[in-house]
């Protein structure tokens, strides 16, 4: 017969591998810590440098109008506008469609719309960044050029390249959000007298809106930071657009195209490393209004 395991042995055997797992776990999200913390103070110490070394303005910096670095001049409302303009739009065109695209696939045929949809949606994900500003750039900008006025490049060909781009972030959450929904509020609604629609429209919308609005905020995040793809079919002019079918500039296209034409600790460059800090505490502000959608939700 063979002895039974010593319980004492055992016992120590589990502590030891959970005191390893653990500070394995601590060390790994110290880590983590860290490399946080110095992206951001490197972003920060030298974005500030244009503010307290190169004697720009707070205020000309973010409303000035005129980006000239020949002559000392670094307005960069144009990319600011043009960040959040392009970064709006797309929201307001990929909302509806993943929305609907979520009802799809959860309300109206469950059984074989995610089978059609879901390959869809995975696919659009995993397509990288410059194929869609190369097929906008080869087919969205002539179909614009040839019915709008202007050249095609500018404003709208961006924002709609950003919409499909976001649409598999929107759709992937709203999915979500539909498919963790409790079943007896939807079967309450039925015993009501309630139709499908009414179901959808009083029910089910009102409870994942928190949700939902949280997959939109990503997908702005997203967008708001896509750099090569917008940068292919924006135009990339240094000015506030006054229509949606003209060339304007976003804050990561100018950051790809000029950082590595200038040299560390000019002007230029701290401006650029300014633009950054901007794009930096953009991404925090989305990770705020996502914490609040959530607690909402929990409520």
């Amino acid at each position: 017969m063979s002895a039974k395991p010593d319980q004492p042995y055992l016992l120590r055997k589990h502590k030891t591998e959970e005191w390893i797992g653990r500070g394995y776990t601590t060390i790994c999200v110290m880590f983590l810590i860290v490399i946080i913390i110095s992206i951001v103070y490197f972003v920060a110490s030298k974005g500030i440098t244009t503010f307290t070394k190169d004697g720009v303005s707070v205020s000309e910096f973010l409303f000035g109008t005129r980006w000239s670095p020949d002559d000392n001049h670094f307005g960069a409302f144009p990319f600011i506008y043009g960040s959040f303009l392009t970064s709006l739009l797309a929201a307001a065109i990929a909302s509806p469609l993943s929305i609907c695209a979520a009802l799809f696939m959860t309300e109206i045929v469950p059984t074989w719309g995610k089978k059609l949809l879901q390959p869809v949606i995975e696919l659009l994900a995993g397509i990288p960044s410059v194929v869609y500003g190369f097929i906008g750039l080869s087919i969205l900008v002539p179909v614009l050029r040839d019915t709008f006025p202007g050249q095609g490049i500018g404003v709208a060909a961006g924002a709609i390249v950003l919409s499909i781009m976001i649409l598999p972030t929107i759709t992937s959450i709203a999915t979500d959000a539909l498919s963790s929904l409790p079943r007896n509020l939807k079967e309450a609604s039925y015993g009501l007298g309630s139709t499908r629609w009414q179901t959808i429209k009083g029910v089910v919308l009102p409870t994942v809106m928190p949700s939902i609005l949280t997959g939109v905020v990503l997908g702005m995040a997203r967008a708001f930071g896509e750099a090569l793809a917008v940068q292919m079919v924006i135009g990339n002019a240094p000015h506030v657009p006054s229509s949606l079918f003209e060339s304007a500039s976003t804050l990561t296209s100018v950051i790809t195209l000029n950082m590595s034409n200038t040299v560390m600790g000019t002007a230029q460059n701290n401006a650029l490393w300014s633009m950054a800090l901007i794009l930096l505490l953009m991404t925090f502000v989305f990770i705020f209004v996502v914490r609040l959608l959530e607690r909402r939700h929990r409520l």
